[in-house]
């Protein structure tokens, strides 16, 4: 019995098996009997042939070999070495003109602190030469009154002589060194010393400087170091110059040869016109009338100067030596002694106070400053019109605002000035009557 359970179980097993192993047979063959897809056909547009595209690009204003310069160029590795150089080189004129911003910032408070302790010595020395000399005509005339011929009369006669004798020696100090010129001098270093910081302000701020600007800015400080002077021994200024000429305080250029270019090559030319040219009449203007008036009062003041320092020590001198013969034996003597020293003393006085007091000094530097300003203003209008090459050139519109501005005149009517000088000059040979500027 066993053993028949043992056969069937072996019989069922080997069935099962073989129609299993039938079915995975069945499935291969119905697997590799499928039937197999047909590929679709894709169809991929076609490039442009060569000529097509070189066609388009024709039209549309495009060149192969300018597209292919232009890749290459692109292409190409940065030399940051160069720019490292460059850059180092900016950084190295930066640093330069900072260095003279300051020292200009530096001289103008020198210049400042200078002025006003050479407008002190003006007022002090005033004050006290003109104490000293009325105090030395009240002890003349109170010499006059004394009676007798004692100690009193003596001391009275030695001690104003003494007192002449000291402000004549002032005087002569005081009007050789004119503390109220060398004040406006100082004055006048101090503004240009500034306006030159904001220059120099003004150029770091547009752009990158570059080592022209480092050297004219360099000559323009030794420029104003030579035309005012700090040191008072062997550097001032002559007082008394024998040939007026207005003040020169920026540093001379050369001369250029070249000339400006025609007018169809000026004409648009970084904001140049052939209107604008006619600002050359402006500068004849300037010379012929504005420069010429203030060189002219220049010298009426300076005469006025003369005078006036020649008087007041010899005034002194003379009550000096009227103050020695007071109290003498003669008394037609005694009395022309008393009437000198206490006259010449009230006259000095008068003339010490119109000279110093008034400024006389001063006045006349104000007017030689105002006429190298007009000088200056002729030869940069000379020099920025000689130039042939407009880039080089300032632009043309800017030029003539600050043209316009310097000189205290609206745009058009420095236009009107230009035309009418030109035409009048053209037509007649004669000069405008007015003058350029209407600032000072």
């Amino acid at each position: 019995m066993a053993a028949l359970q043992a056969s069937t179980f072996s019989t069922s097993s080997c069935s099962s098996t073989s129609s299993s192993s039938r079915r995975r047979g069945s499935e291969i063959r119905a697997t590799l009997q499928a039937p197999k897809l047909r590929p679709s056909r894709l169809t991929l547009p076609r490039l442009p042939a060569r000529d097509l595209v070189e066609e388009l690009n024709k039209r549309s204003g495009h060149d192969n070999t300018t597209t292919a310069t232009t890749l290459t160029v692109e292409s190409k590795p940065t030399d940051t070495s160069r720019d490292f150089d460059v850059l180092k080189s900016n950084s190295k004129v930066v640093a330069e003109l900072y260095a003279i911003m300051e020292a200009s910032a530096d001289r103008a408070e020198m210049h400042t602190n200078i002025g006003e302790q050479r407008s002190n010595w003006n007022h002090l020395l005033l004050t006290s030469i003109n104490a000293i000399t009325l105090t030395a005509a009240t002890m003349v005339g109170l010499a006059a009154t004394t009676c007798g011929t004692g100690a009193p009369l003596l001391a009275l006669k030695l001690s104003s002589t003494l007192l002449y004798s000291a402000a004549t020696g002032m005087l002569v100090v005081m009007n050789k060194i004119q503390p109220s010129q060398l004040a406006e001098e100082q004055r006048n270093a101090t503004r240009l010393f500034k306006q030159l910081e904001r220059e120099i302000q003004t150029t770091l701020a547009n752009g990158t400087p570059t080592e022209r600007d480092v050297k004219d800015a360099m000559d323009k400080v030794l420029a104003l170091d030579r035309a005012y002077p700090l040191p008072l021994l062997g550097a001032m200024l002559d007082k008394f110059p024998a040939r007026v000429e207005p003040a020169v305080w920026w540093p001379q250029q050369p001369p250029k040869k070249g000339l400006g270019g025609s007018n169809r090559e000026r004409k648009g030319s970084n904001g140049w016109t052939a209107k604008l040219e006619e600002m050359r009449q402006i500068g004849g203007v300037l010379k012929r009338k504005d420069t010429e008036e203030y060189v002219r009062l220049s010298k009426l003041a300076l005469k006025v100067n003369k005078a006036l320092a020649i008087s007041g020590p010899l005034l002194t001198g003379l009550a000096a030596v009227g103050s020695a013969f007071v109290g003498s034996a003669s008394q037609h003597q005694g009395s022309w002694a008393v009437f000198l020293g206490v006259t010449a003393g009230a006259l000095a006085a008068i003339v010490n106070t119109m000279e110093h007091g008034g400024q006389v000094g001063m006045v006349f530097e104000m007017y030689r400053s105002n006429a190298g300003f007009f000088r200056l203003m002729e030869e940069s209008i000379g020099s920025t019109l000689k130039e042939r090459e407009m880039e080089k050139r300032e632009n043309g519109e800017l030029f003539e605002m600050k043209l316009a501005l310097q000189l205290g005149r609206s745009l058009p009517e420095l236009r009107d000035l230009a035309a009418s000088s030109s035409s009048s000059s053209k037509s007649y040979g004669d000069t405008t009557e007015e003058f350029a500027s209407k600032l000072f």
